[in-house]
């Protein structure tokens, strides 16, 4: 079991744009190891712009064709605010990643856990010491600014560079493992 932050960003280090925009990345058609990647995660965690993301994309809530929330396995979305609610196994909580930690562990049964995003969030479970792998496809695409992939200072000791696998002419996906001191 590890805990996984597996996304997509920019060359120029960016989950999304200022405004919270993913349209950056919706414009390729997506060669990815999604599947195999989402068939071993057993629980994921997300904060609170990726869950609106996934509202207005893939659930569109409030829209005349509203869709199902789109996972299986169960989710805590990490806000420190109210958000809007829908169905599925999802747990709406606050605070210290580490208190919700073993709930999530017990919930993933053995499978990963898939830090979904944002960075600020993966960054929260580094500080915990609960981040063992980044599991980053780069576009490429620079944006200049918006919404930075781990805004943490991680230098000693450093990432280790397990992989790098090229998808298609866009992609590259850079596999790193979370030295611990």
């Amino acid at each position: 079991m590890k805990t996984q932050y597996y996304t997509a960003t920019s060359l120029d280090g960016f989950l999304a744009d200022e405004n919270h925009s993913l349209d950056w990345l919706m414009q390729f058609s997506m060669t990815s190891d999604y599947d195999e990647f989402i068939a071993n995660v057993g629980a994921a965690v997300m904060g609170s712009s990726t869950y609106e993301w996934l509202l207005e994309h893939h659930v569109r809530l409030g829209s005349d064709n509203p869709q199902a929330w789109p996972y299986t396995q169960p989710v805590w979305v990490f806000s420190s605010r109210e958000l809007p609610r829908v169905e599925g196994n999802i747990h709406y909580v606050r605070g210290n990643v580490r208190n919700f930690y073993d709930d999530i562990v017990a919930a993933a049964a053995g499978k990963n856990i898939w830090v979904v995003g944002g960075g600020d969030l993966a960054g929260q479970f580094y500080d915990q010491g609960l981040l063992d792998e980044l599991i980053v496809t780069v576009a490429s695409v620079t944006l200049g600014s918006g919404f930075p992939l781990l805004p943490r200072r991680i230098v000693n000791p450093p990432l280790r560079l397990v992989s790098v696998q090229q998808y298609g002419d866009a992609f590259a996906q850079l596999r790193y493992e979370v030295r611990r001191t």
